[in-house]
């Protein structure tokens, strides 16, 4: 399988971006196995210091507990790479910014780190709203790393553009 296209990532981050902006609200995002793509794509829109306020990266457990206030003995308990750690993740981007909406990204993207447990290809996914809202998702994505981490992208953006209607 090939790597989402730039332009499908493109059309994806535009409809995010007019959705947050008719309803005046500000993106939070947070980041472990996509290094900070989301925000790359998200800042190459001209326009969007109007609806993206910020993102944290952390790729790092240390990172999550520190940047996000996600717990150590959650993050002990379910692992990095769970939808407990992305939701505590999203909510702590909430916490932690001025945002409206946020969404989290923690996964495996290889090629190596997986165990038959959690193997390479699962993404953990968090998405949270001021409101209260808290979703979580995770699935499975072939391909290698580059692969991995674009279908990982286009999944966060499919699912909060899905959230907030």
């Amino acid at each position: 399988m090939a790597r989402v296209s730039d332009e499908e990532l493109h059309q994806l981050a535009t409809e995010l971006g007019e959705k947050l902006l008719a309803r005046g609200w500000m993106l939070a995002t947070a980041e472990s196995c996509t290094g900070g793509w989301v925000g790359q794509l998200l800042t190459s829109l001209p326009g969007c210091s109007q609806w993206y306020e910020r993102g944290f990266i952390t790729y790092a457990n240390a990172a999550k507990i520190e940047m996000l206030s996600v717990p150590a003995d959650l993050i002990d308990t379910h692992g990095a790479v769970s939808e407990a750690t992305a939701s505590a993740m999203a909510t702590g981007a909430l916490a932690h910014s001025h945002a409206q909406a946020t969404l989290a990204i923690s996964g495996i993207a290889g090629p190596g780190g997986g165990t038959p447990q959690k193997p390479i290809g699962l993404v953990c996914y968090g998405w949270a709203l001021a409101d209260g809202t808290v979703m979580s998702s995770t699935c499975r994505l072939d391909g290698d790393r580059e692969e991995i981490r674009s279908r990982a992208v286009a999944a966060a953006l499919r699912g909060l553009i899905e959230l907030i209607g």
